[in-house]
């Protein structure tokens, strides 16, 4: 997509940056909303043969209102879930809007590098409370994906994309039928090799199975499953060839279970909530690595807090020393360094010595005093 900024879509969104590849950052010109445009390329059989200034073709506007029914129907005000806003179509794309944070994605998070698991525990709870959102008012979200999600400064997880995987779905049934090779390839091409979008089944079971390759994803810094191609990953999906979990240290048990492929055997995205609840509550403190400083104790001796086994807390090792200034200049607060002797070692011999024959001079003139 071409434009800039003050470029104005739909006649009311406003684009406040250059656009990216299928997505944009506007203001909603009637409510002064920030928003986020993510678009999908509309096949030429939709628009061909059309004036683009002119009505809307019939596909492309069945495209947009079953998306516009999806957001109607999403739940509103959940703390976790971005607002879905609508949809439009401009020339050969069709956008979804949906209301913006002041936020990086959570594939900015793993590009950085993988994720601790109790930092990924808390990530992943946000979004099973959202998928739980969802699933009481009889919806499936079916996109759940590091480029979905995005991190806000306080660190909590919100769940956005639920209608740009609406779309992209509604848009593959339209072209390739209900079912079929034709529908699989319309797909692959849409969706592309994202294991998160690959279950076996789909529902609030699939769901739960795509939080599972998820967070393994966070753990590890990539996907349970070889996602070289469509084709190589579905077929690594279908046979259960992946990674195991046990990477994923105290989450493995959790995503485990969620990568069944019996959808029975999965847990609710309730469950996983309360599961993950239950692990960060018995989470070790934080360790800062860079902060490894001196504790001083009154009347103690110092201690250095030394890591733990799975970074808590572990056992106080001993430092000599005592009344200690942390960071009170060059050489102070190191009780591991001895303070060096008042007398050099080399003197003492020679005073003690000169001692003794400054006592006999002071006896012999003391007797010749007494004498005389």
């Amino acid at each position: 997509m071409r434009g800039g900024p003050g470029q104005l879509l739909a006649g009311r969104y406003r684009l406040t940056d250059r656009p990216e590849l299928l997505r944009a950052l506007a203001v909603d010109d009637r409510t002064g909303e920030s928003v986020l445009l993510r678009g999908l390329e509309l096949p030429a059989l939709l628009t061909t043969g059309q004036d683009l200034g002119g009505e809307v073709p019939a596909h492309a506007d069945r495209l947009v209102r079953r998306v516009a029914a999806v957001g109607s129907s999403a739940p509103t005000g959940h703390p976790r879930l971005l607002r879905g806003l609508g949809a439009f179509v401009e020339g050969e794309l069709l956008w979804t809007v949906e209301e913006r944070s002041g936020a990086m994605t959570l594939a900015d998070l793993v590009a950085a590098g993988p994720v601790p698991p109790y930092r990924a525990a808390e990530l992943a709870a946000d979004l099973a409370g959202a998928l739980r959102a969802l699933h009481e008012d009889g919806l499936v979200h079916g996109n759940l994906t590091p480029e979905s999600v995005l991190v806000c400064e306080d660190g909590a997880a919100m769940l956005g994309g639920l209608l740009s995987g609406v779309a992209q779905e509604a848009l593959a049934e339209d072209l390739g039928g209900p079912g079929g090779r034709h529908r699989y390839d319309v797909r692959a091409t849409l969706v592309g090799p994202v294991a998160e979008r690959w279950p076996l089944d789909g529902g609030p079971t699939g769901d739960c199975w795509a939080l599972g390759v998820l967070v393994q994803r966070l753990v590890t810094g990539r996907s349970p499953f070889p996602d070289g191609g469509v084709p190589e990953l579905v077929s690594a999906v279908r046979e259960g060839r992946r990674e195991p979990a046990a990477v994923c240290g105290p989450l493995a048990p959790l995503v485990e279970r969620l990568l069944q492929p019996d959808p029975s055997l999965r847990p609710t995205a309730e469950e996983v909530r309360r599961e993950l609840a239950a692990l960060l509550a018995g989470a070790p403190e934080p360790v800062d690595e860079t902060a490894r400083a001196l504790v001083l104790r009154p009347e103690a001796p110092l201690v250095r807090r030394r890591r733990g086994r799975g970074g808590g807390r572990g056992r106080p090792e001993a430092v000599v020393g005592a009344n200690v200034e942390v960071g009170a200049g060059v050489g102070a607060g190191r009780p591991d360094e001895a303070r060096p002797p008042r007398i050099p070692p080399a003197l003492l011999g020679p005073l003690l010595v000169g001692g003794v024959f400054l006592l006999l001079v002071l006896g012999v003139t003391a007797v010749v005093l007494f004498a005389g």
